[in-house]
């Protein structure tokens, strides 16, 4: 087993940066395509749940885009929105807002709260769900750590989020011109499903999947990735760049265009699956067990 705390250092990410993105994120018209896409690969594996939630969580909800997805396999479980600043959660709560005329769907959206990452009560919802967000954290264990309190026991977390492979071809760019990685590093799958052992989390189950994606120019391929969120890793350059630098980066890029003209890059998404197991009395603590279990034990009379 690797040293989970390998992973939890991994992640050098920016938190003005990250704050930047995400308000710039909420004045978006809709969360990003890929977020949409991802969202709805991770709706797939749902049905493999044997117990519905009653009520479950949306992280970052407005950029994850799960509501519908989940809605559509789950629709009488009660969703709850979760959002890491004060801009998504107003978002969120505009989203769940029903025309005039659905009175009762107001009334029941209403009742919901679009609560903020830390205010999220703790041990109340039977599903989590995540969806690339856990790439974002400073420090991966204190998130799984947060939505280990949020679980009640039993219940189950689904995320995802980018692996190592993500990006790769645009961190050969970057190193080829000395400049340093285009955006902070990526946690293993292997490493993260280790820090959900150590968080407390039983069964896990991780998965991944490689995507190609490809794009017309130099110019459609950074505007995308800044549609996306950016660059949120502690390393990147201190200052603006200038239109020399840019001029090129687009050129090296054009280099990599394959023979069609298209410059591709690769996406690793990984997917987290794991439940929240009842803890476990420590060393020297006690462990109460009932006087009916003891007897169900027992040999009955006339049993040798």
């Amino acid at each position: 087993m690797s040293d989970p705390t390998a992973a939890s250092a991994a992640p050098a990410i920016d938190q003005p940066a990250l704050r930047r993105v995400l308000d710039r994120l909420a004045r978006a018209d809709s969360a990003p395509w890929l977020h949409q896409e991802v969202a709805r690969r991770m709706a797939e594996r749902l049905p493999v749940i044997r117990q519905p939630p009653e009520r479950w969580l949306d992280w970052w909800a407005f950029t994850g885009a799960g509501a519908a997805a989940v809605q559509a396999v789950w629709p009488q479980a009660q969703r709850q929105a979760v959002e890491p600043t004060p801009a998504l959660q107003a978002r969120s709560r505009q989203a769940q807002a029903a025309p005039w005329w659905a009175l009762g769907a107001r009334r029941q959206a209403a009742a919901q709260p679009v609560w903020l990452s830390s205010e999220v009560p703790a041990g109340q919802a039977q599903m989590l769900w995540a969806n690339l967000v856990l790439h974002t954290a400073a420090d991966p264990a204190a998130s799984l750590a947060a939505w280990h309190r949020a679980l009640a026991v039993d219940g189950f977390l689904m995320f995802s989020c980018f692996g190592p492979d993500t990006l790769r071809e645009l961190r050969a760019v970057y190193a080829e011109a000395g400049w340093p990685d285009p955006h902070p590093p990526y946690a293993d799958m292997h490493d993260l499903g280790d820090l959900l052992v150590h968080g407390g989390f039983a069964d896990p189950v991780m998965d991944q999947e490689t995507i190609r994606l490809t794009w017309s120019s130099p110019a459609a391929l950074l505007a995308e990735l800044r549609s996306l969120g950016g660059h949120l890793g502690s390393a990147r350059f201190a200052g603006l760049r200038t239109p020399r630098w840019q001029a090129r980066l687009q050129q090296a890029l054009t280099n990599r265009a394959g023979a069609d003209g298209r410059i591709a890059m690769t996406v690793e998404l990984v997917y987290g699956h794991a439940y929240k197991a009842a803890p476990r009395p420590g060393r020297g603590e006690p462990a109460v067990v009932s006087l009916a279990h003891l007897r169900s034990g027992l040999p009955k009379a006339g049993q040798s």
